[in-house]
């Protein structure tokens, strides 16, 4: 999980530290004598509050607070976050021993915040549900019933259309504004389009697309950490911003609820749905069969199921396209280079899903794109399903296991001139990286292990269709013109560009 100090900021007063002090002796005394527990090394913090208002204190992004420390304490440390215990691990040798060797004792998540298990519906998704039935029942069937090469192939015309709209959508706005453009929306509206359709398999007007869409996004704003989710005892103070949570959960329900419904009739009565898809991810998730349960998912539990499906694969999407094509207007030759293969492999007409897998330097492009940008800092948060040890320390139950990506895929150790952005790295028997990380940890873009991303292979399929289509149908360039590109960095759910990219386009001449 990932953070900034603002995100406190309004928050940090005096009373909380005066409370958190008062109720130190008191929690303290409250513990049982146990076996001491050797976790790795960190900086000393408060009694209760940790490391929290350090970190507050810091003014800094939480990965650039955690990668300040690496110098200092090495690749395995400790930090202390109110009530949270987080396990920093930035090694390659440490993320394959844990994720790959000890995957299944590393396989399973913490315990949620209040907000997030309200919109979780007590965890039961596929990226939160803990290791055990439930888990393995709902990863199950999205892998084996959605995700499969065979049903991906039933969506290629869904993704056709996206990436004709999407290149209608950049054409339009380029002509209403000489010729300028926003990248990360386009990139991400079309994302949200394809997986919108995968998952309810109904139609919608663009106007409801829009409407569900900024629903999604409140969501997101809503599950955004808080002070009292690492300081349990300040929760009464929070009672208003829960309220708002539930009111966001019932618009979600609210909104979601009358498509699902749709869907079922269309089940119930083939034919009646028009031009509505033949299948889709809410088919799977009717009738699924979790183990240990008798009931099938009930509609709020599906409401959460589709919300993952569709948030998972959108913000990711949409923030990979963004930083590809801030590489390529900062390396025309790459851009050109990427051009030519395209044309090369299929002319004049457009790049077709069929095509992506001759693209040699488009592979090598993304994997780089991959290295560079990963979706986030950290994966998602790991917990061991019992005490372990990784590098001679302890990892107890109930600790948040994080692995920090940059500091892998940035890894002198593990690369050539890693701060260089360079696609031919993986050309010409150069260097090479599995990302799933099973024959050795390099990249970790999709996590690895058990709990690897799901979706990686449709993730790879969207941002490599969109970025082969944008290119072949525009030339990119700065804006404004001869401007250089700002490579800063801020959390929105996703690690996005500090400064949203602008660009020039051109449509190119077939």
């Amino acid at each position: 999980m990932d953070f900034s100090a603002s995100s406190f900021s309004s928050y940090y007063h005096l009373i909380f530290i005066s409370l958190a002090l008062i109720f130190s002796t008191l929690l303290v005394s409250r513990k049982s004598k146990q076996k001491p527990i050797k976790l790795p090394p960190g900086p000393p913090g408060w009694p209760v509050v940790g490391n929290l208002f350090q970190f507050s204190n810091s003014g800094k992004q939480f990965f650039e607070y955690a990668r300040d420390l690496l110098p200092v304490y090495g690749p395995i440390f400790t930090l202390k976050m109110g009530s949270r215990t987080m396990i920093i691990i930035s090694s390659a040798d440490l993320a394959h021993e844990a994720l790959i060797q000890k995957g299944m004792v590393f396989a399973s998540r913490p315990s949620e915040n209040p907000t997030r298990t309200i919109f979780s519906c007590d965890k039961f998704t596929v990226n939160s549900a803990e290791y055990g039935p439930v888990w393995r029942s709902l990863r199950r069937n999205m892998v084996q019933n959605m995700l499969s090469s065979s049903r991906m192939k039933e969506f290629r015309d869904v993704r056709d259309m996206a990436m004709d709209k999407l290149i209608e959508r950049i054409r339009s706005e380029a002509e209403s504004n000489d010729g300028v453009v926003w990248v990360l929306k386009n990139a991400r509206f079309a994302a949200f389009c394809i997986l919108l359709a995968m998952c309810f398999g109904v139609e919608m007007s663009g106007e409801t697309i829009e409407k569900v869409d900024q629903m999604m996004k409140d969501v997101l704003i809503t599950l955004d950490p808080r002070i009292d989710d690492y300081l349990p005892l300040l929760r009464p103070f929070f009672s208003k911003q829960r309220k708002q949570a539930l009111q966001v959960r019932r618009q979600q329900i609210e909104t979601l609820v009358p498509f699902i419904e749709k869907r079922r009739d269309i089940l119930r009565n083939p034919g009646s749905g028009g031009s509505a898809a033949s299948f889709s991810y809410l088919d799977t998730i009717f009738n699924m069969k979790i183990e240990g349960r008798k009931s099938s998912p009930t509609d709020p539990e599906i409401v959460t199921l589709c919300s993952e499906f569709i948030n998972g694969g959108t913000d990711t999407t949409g923030t990979a396209i963004e930083w590809g094509m801030a590489r390529l207007i900062e390396n025309p030759a790459i851009q050109s280079k990427l051009y030519e293969e395209i044309a090369a492999t299929v002319g004049s007409r457009k790049v077709k899903e069929q095509d992506l897998e001759k693209m040699v330097y488009l592979h090598a492009f993304c994997k780089e794109l991959l290295r560079k940008h990963p979706p986030t800092y950290f994966s998602l948060t790991h917990a061991v399903t019992e005490p372990a040890t990784l590098a001679g320390y302890d990892i107890p139950t109930g600790t948040n296991v994080e692995f920090f990506l940059p500091a892998i895929s940035e890894d002198p150790k593990l690369w050539s001139s890693p701060q260089r952005f360079d696609p031919d790295r993986f050309l010409s028997g150069g260097e090479d990286a599995d990302i799933t990380g099973v024959t050795g940890v390099k990249m970790l873009p999709f996590g690895a292990g058990r709990r690897i991303c799901p979706g990686l292979a449709m993730a790879t399929v969207h941002v490599h269709l969109m970025i082969a289509r944008m290119v072949q149908e525009f030339e990119w360039s700065s804006y404004p013109e001869g401007s250089k590109i700002d490579f800063g960095e801020k959390l929105q759910f996703t690690v996005v560009m500090k400064n949203p990219l602008r660009a020039k386009i051109k449509a190119r001449v077939v």
